[in-house]
């Protein structure tokens, strides 16, 4: 999750780049670097590790000019080293990045091909050499950052300054946040407006499809095609509240947005986008071995792993127990010393959770921690920690851990996979694909839906009661999307398994019960649309969301139907997430709600 900077200033910016660092050290600190340009030379600074490393080398170096760039780094695609160290050059470009190029490997080949020389081994490199090959084909700076967005593919926050041109800075965003301060006679750039708070309080947000040239006097947005965009400003106050929460109404929204970014850091961490393969996982856990897995944790994080049963057991072949650790504390389920266990918890301090991990150590199980706080109580009790690097959830409803959490699950689910030999490379490769692929797609769901979600919120706000449906990795979907509901709007909703709806469930629907069916069209789809039909011949009233094939597959007559794209089945969970939580989250504001700290509820729940 790097954090990345940018100035056009009218005195010298080496000392205050660092200061806007600083302030995202929190973002990654793998590796910094700082690069200026000074008497028309462009010249850089980098440091393995923590920023204070790079700060000894400016003091002992110091980079003198009044235009400059700076990153602080999460290593995803090469060693955290300083080689790979950004800023990157090429041919009088430079460039910080935070997030994934995707296509970069077919990108590298082909300019290989042509010549290039790549001298380090991360995606970032990618950009720089795209545009000085542009350059070299006679397309002035401009033209140049254009043709590179118009070929790259991936989520990313991008700044590119240019050794012939010491007046001009350049951005563009799809997916990772990037925020423009305005100054009087400067301009700022950074991935927070934390990092711009010592300079500005004025404060303009680029939106995905964004690309801003920056000069002393101010700030032009055009979109990729190079039609001229406006984009408001605001002034951000002076708490950290308020700026923390960037142009968000609430930090649950700002938390759904930040997920296509924060999933593909958490990825990096356990696949390997180059190769396209399943990273080693902690030895501490044996998956190879192991008879059966056991899995529990509460709320949310047990949802996440109901999704992660699904996974382990279709692709692992590994059978899994799994319970809210509320009752698996208290079941004395027999366990035996070839299991494991997973905890799932994102503060890593519920006490049930924590409860029940105790029980499996008494019992002689190797621990696994998924937990968002590395430092946690069950994080330092586990024998292995998987990070889920979600950053700092401030809503109480979980929405980003929650999607971390499944992306771990699914690289998990991999790893043991391919460690018990039940897929084959190419379905190794196929699936870490799909993964790679994801952030891209959730940046674009996110954009193309929230108009439709915010309208539809409004007719749900109207019900007191809302069932969900869904059948396979859909059915913990529709119990995470009735549980959002409830938390956040107060209204009463149950999530189902679509198959139980004759078992029960339909004798309440009716025209006031709104039923949510969660059905991409996967293996399961037609039965899901059969379910669908008993609701339509009692009235009820349906919000389907499938994806494209699903859509035009289904005529039945529906309140609403939200289209999504078609994506791999091992992904689904993870986007079909985001129109769940986009409609709970406007129906709530609809309503009035506090949406971030919903009545009766707590963060983390340390107390039984």
């Amino acid at each position: 999750m790097c954090g990345i900077v940018g100035i056009v200033g009218n005195q010298q910016v080496a000392g205050r780049l660092v200061d806007a660092l600083r302030r995202l050290e929190y973002r990654g600190y793998d590796s910094a670097g700082v690069a200026t340009i000074d008497n028309g030379v462009m010249d850089r600074r980098r440091a393995e590790g923590k920023l204070f490393n790079l700060e000894k080398k400016l003091d002992a170096e110091p980079l003198k000019g009044t235009i400059g760039i700076a990153h602080t780094r999460w290593a995803t695609h090469g060693v955290p080293n300083e080689n790979n160290a950004h800023p990157h050059f090429v041919d009088g470009v430079a460039v910080v990045h935070n997030g994934i190029i995707e296509n970069f490997s077919e990108l590298r080949d082909e300019l290989m091909a042509e010549g290039a020389v790549f001298t380090t081994q991360t995606d970032t490199e990618i950009v720089a050499q795209l545009i000085a090959k542009y350059r070299r084909q006679g397309l002035d700076n401009r033209a140049a950052m254009l043709a590179m967005l118009n070929h790259v593919k991936g989520a990313y926050a991008l700044v590119v300054m240019f050794a012939d041109d010491p007046d001009t800075i350049m951005a563009a965003r799809f997916g990772p946040p990037l925020a423009i301060g305005f100054g009087k006679g400067e301009m700022f750039l950074g991935s927070d407006a934390i990092a711009l708070a010592p300079f500005t309080n004025e404060i303009a947000y680029l939106v995905d499809g964004d690309c801003a040239i920056l000069h002393r006097n101010g700030a032009e947005i055009i979109d990729f095609a190079g039609n001229p965009v406006e984009r408001p400003h605001q002034i951000s106050q002076a708490t950290a509240f308020v700026v923390d929460k960037g142009n968000h109404r609430h930090f649950m929204e700002k938390e759904i947005y930040e997920q296509p970014e924060v999933i593909s850091h958490a990825l990096s961490n356990y696949v390997d986008f180059h190769s396209q393969t399943v990273k080693p996982v902690d030895t501490a856990i044996d998956f190879k071995s192991l008879r059966g897995l056991a899995i529990s944790a509460c709320g949310t994080a047990y949802l996440a792993g109901l999704v992660g049963k699904y996974w382990f057991e279709r692709y692992a072949r590994l059978p899994v127990e799994i319970d809210v650790a509320s009752e698996f504390r208290y079941r004395e389920m027999p366990l035996s010393k070839d299991q494991a266990a997973l905890f799932i918890s994102q503060s890593g301090e519920t006490a049930d959770t924590l409860a029940s991990l105790r029980y499996c150590h008494d019992e002689g199980l190797k621990i696994g921690a998924i937990v968002n706080v590395k430092e946690s109580t069950i994080a330092r009790e586990a024998d292995a920690v998987f990070p889920i690097l979600a950053g700092p959830e401030i809503g109480v409803a979980s929405t980003k851990a929650f999607t971390c959490q499944l992306a771990v699950l699914a690289s998990l689910a991999l790893a043991a996979a391919k460690a018990r030999g039940t897929i084959s490379a190419d379905e190794e490769r196929q699936l870490v694909k799909s993964l790679a692929e994801m952030p891209r797609l959730m940046s674009q769901v996110l954009n193309a839906i929230q108009p439709q979600m915010e309208a539809l919120a409004r007719d749900l706000s109207k019900y007191k009661d809302v069932l969900y449906l869904g059948r396979g990795t859909s059915y913990p979907l529709a119990m995470e999307g009735a549980l959002k509901l409830k938390e956040i709007s107060y209204i009463h909703a149950e999530g189902y398994a679509a198959g139980e709806l004759k078992h029960g469930p339909i004798a309440l629907i009716d025209e006031n019960m709104p039923v949510i069916v969660i059905a991409p069209h996967d293996r399961f789809f037609e039965k899901t649309v059969s379910n669908m039909q008993e609701v339509a011949a009692r009235g009820g009233r349906i919000i389907f969301i499938t994806d494209e094939r699903g859509a035009a597959a289904s005529k039945l007559e529906t309140m609403a139907t939200i289209t999504l794209p078609n994506v791999s089945e091992i992904i689904s969970p993870m986007v079909f997430s985001l129109p769940i939580q986009l409609l709970a989250y406007h129906t709530a504001v609809f309503m009035g709600t506090d949406v971030d700290q919903p009545r009766n509820l707590a963060k983390s729940v340390t107390v039984e």
